[in-house]
């Protein structure tokens, strides 16, 4: 489980001003709230949480508290929808040997099997798991080698790292080998039915021009 130190400061600003100042300076505003406790106001550097969330569930130690070190998981995150720079993020405090239930990623590797004409339909890209707060897998891998048509993986077919547990239905369909559907382009299918008579017209208009 990835677990990135990051430095956290308590803020006692609000209001839009106060976040649009933080941000010229390069901090991120956030809130820490969980476990019964009162929602504290935080402000963390922006360029850091920025590298920190790009790996999916990261955990977060938040370094420079009152009351020391805190560990908390990334819960909501807010972006520019333009420029995509991280505007808010709401953050959860977890605490070692706690259960929490997150989204962990689902990756594909391998190859379906090369025999008949079958493309591969994935359902979920990511799956509820409950894990250890401090012990969350970065994904969990399905290996598609040799699948043919018709073949399927449910979420009861994952191979979970010990301690983790599904949060879905065991029948819901992770990803499936599917027949591939032969379409003729529109673009052919319109050319197919032009009038010969219409086309040797045309070409007729070709030929006159070109003398």
């Amino acid at each position: 489980m990835p677990e990135v130190h990051i430095a956290a400061e308590t803020r006692t600003e609000f209001g839009k001003g106060a976040a649009r100042h933080l941000r010229r300076e390069g901090l991120v505003p956030a809130v820490l709230y969980g476990h019964g406790t009162e929602t504290r106001h935080l402000s963390l550097p922006g360029h850091a949480l920025m590298l920190a969330l790009k790996t999916p569930n990261v955990l977060l130690y938040l370094d420079g508290l009152t009351k020391g070190s805190e560990i908390a998981l990334p819960k909501a995150v807010q972006r520019d929808p333009v420029r995509g720079f991280i505007e808010h993020v709401d953050l959860i405090l977890v605490r070692r040997g706690e259960k929490v239930t997150v989204e962990i990623p689902v990756r594909v590797t391998g190859q379906i099997s090369a025999v008949g004409d079958g493309m591969l339909n994935q359902q979920l890209v990511q799956i509820p798991l409950e894990a250890d707060a401090t012990n969350i897998p970065q994904g969990i891998d399905v290996d598609v080698t040799d699948m043919e048509v018709g073949q399927a993986v449910h979420a009861s077919d994952l191979k979970l790292p010990p301690g983790v547990t599904l949060q879905v239905d065991p029948e819901t369909l992770v990803l499936a080998v599917i027949a591939r559907t032969a379409e003729e382009p529109a673009e052919e299918a319109e050319a197919a039915e032009v009038p010969e008579a219409v086309a040797d017209q045309a070409a007729a208009g070709d030929a006159e021009q070109s003398g």
